[in-house]
């Protein structure tokens, strides 16, 4: 499908263009949040699809020949930010025929102005997961400095040398990557050093058009990756997914647009359910799904919560709720799927500050994920963090001088304080130490909440929590 570049039109910016075709306008708000805690969350919250597949979804359209539908789709900056790059190359997208439906049409990808394409990637990683596909349709590819939550070394050495080993080749310039394939990229062996998502998502959207067969082992198997395996079978790929993480895939010489709903945020559903336990209150969740959750789960009633999945009725979802009494601190390790996510982890370390005793968290895929806790302290949780592997098998981080385990011991009393939020998941984990806490706390940097929770202020409003934007202080 290579063929060469054609020259860049201008056009309207991509931030304009996407907030006019899709409707996920950015909403003018003041980044800080001042919340008064103490009260319990109560009521019910819905649940769209994930954060961690819908953009890769979006990203799959470029390989098509044909338009793309993605249904529940989020209003997340995460999107707005993907339209964008997008549009950039050409792609036309727009609304469906209902609200959280987007229709993504690939017939004139094009070169993109990198200027455009570096607007973007300080706010987002998805940049380096275009290049497969661009090298498909345009034999080139631009990748600048690339952003996301600072949680850890995310290089991006897996992906560039998952490309190079299909035929790419990459040249590191003082304004990016720029990455050309000479030729029609070709199929390979891949061993993963570790299970990573990102990894293994670049494998995919670059091996499906790539001639002959490509075995990936040591692949991430997340259940978002599988449902990216069904966007991309839709569309006309040969994938298998075989036993001890490994993958095949039989490159085509076309693909078709797609019509798929996206899975719902297991991750989401989760920061909701620990609210809930965390609050002493009662949540359900409508679209949280059992089979994506059980590990979650197991460790939610372990600690004391209480759950009741109904998937009976047409709307189905988990009430989450705390029961009364005192919860029970654990060992928890996390750890790639079907282990315990490690984006689950923050917000469940913030309930856990009020069980009973010491709990142990073992951080195994981040190794700068609970540096979040510097906050919790301040607000007065007893938390302290180790290099050693504490409560667990030795992990890649134990030799290495990280701080990747904590000892958190409870239960404490959380009172108000200022909270600057470091990364997405900590940023929701501090609003729920703020509803948990005495006292009216103001949390800073809420904007990064915003890449991957949907509408969370009016969810939380629904919930009956007590907030305002900015400086005015009201219930």
């Amino acid at each position: 499908m290579n063929s060469a570049p054609a020259t860049a039109l201008p056009r309207p910016s991509a931030a304009s263009r996407s907030a006019a075709r899709t409707g996920h306008t950015p909403q003018l708000r003041p980044d800080r949040i001042h919340v008064t805690g103490g009260t319990p969350l109560t009521g019910e919250v819905t649940l769209r699809g994930a954060k961690n597949l819908v953009p890769k979804a979006m990203v799959a359209a470029l390989l098509g020949s044909s338009p793309s539908r993605l249904r529940n789709v989020p209003r997340i900056s995460d999107v707005r930010i993907v339209t964008g790059l997008l549009e950039a190359h050409g792609v036309t997208v727009r609304t469906g025929d209902v609200v959280d439906e987007l229709v993504l049409d690939p017939a004139s990808v094009d070169a993109a102005d990198h200027a455009e394409i570096a607007a973007h990637a300080g706010e987002s990683r998805i940049p380096i997961l275009l290049c497969g596909p661009l090298l498909h349709r345009n034999g080139h590819a631009f990748i600048p400095d690339l952003g996301g939550c600072r949680i850890g070394d995310r290089p991006i050495d897996f992906h560039l040398d998952a490309l190079r080993a299909f035929g790419a080749v990459v040249d590191k310039r003082a304004d990016g990557l720029h990455i050309e394939a000479p030729q029609r990229l070709r199929g390979t062996k891949i061993t993963l050093p570790y299970p990573s998502v990102g990894s293994t998502e670049q494998v995919l959207l670059t091996a499906v058009l790539a001639e002959g067969v490509t075995e990936l082992r040591n692949a991430a198997t997340e259940p978002e990756i599988v449902d990216l395996i069904a966007v991309l079978q839709k569309m006309g790929a040969i994938i298998s997914v075989l036993d001890n993480r490994v993958i095949h895939i039989t490159g085509v010489d076309r693909l078709e647009g797609y019509s798929h709903r996206a899975l719902p945020d297991r991750l989401e559903a989760a920061s909701w359910a620990c609210a809930a336990l965390a609050t002493g209150g009662d949540i359900l969740v409508r679209g949280a799904q059992q089979g994506s959750m059980m590990t979650f789960l197991n460790v939610f009633r372990r600690v004391g919560g209480a759950f009741e999945v109904d998937d009976v009725q047409s709307d189905p979802g988990i009430r989450f709720w705390h029961p009364g009494g005192a919860l029970k601190a654990l060992a928890l390790e996390t750890d790639v799927h079907p282990g315990f996510q490690t984006d689950w982890q923050q917000p469940l370390v913030v309930a856990l500050t009020q069980a009973q005793g010491l709990s142990i968290v073992h951080e195994t895929v981040y190794e700068k994920r609970l540096g979040f806790t510097s906050a919790l302290i301040s607000m007065g949780a007893q938390v302290q963090l180790y290099r050693e592997c504490l409560g667990g098998t030795p992990c890649r981080f134990g030799q290495r001088n990280f701080m990747h385990s904590a000892v958190i011991s409870g239960p404490t009393k959380l009172h108000a304080a200022e909270l600057q939020i470091p990364d997405l998941r900590a940023g929701f984990s501090y609003l729920i130490a703020a509803l948990a806490a005495q006292g009216t706390s103001t949390v800073h940097g809420i904007s990064l909440i915003s890449r991957g929770y949907e509408d969370f202020a009016d969810k939380l409003a629904a919930l009956g929590a007590r907030f305002e934007f900015g400086e005015n202080l009201t219930d």
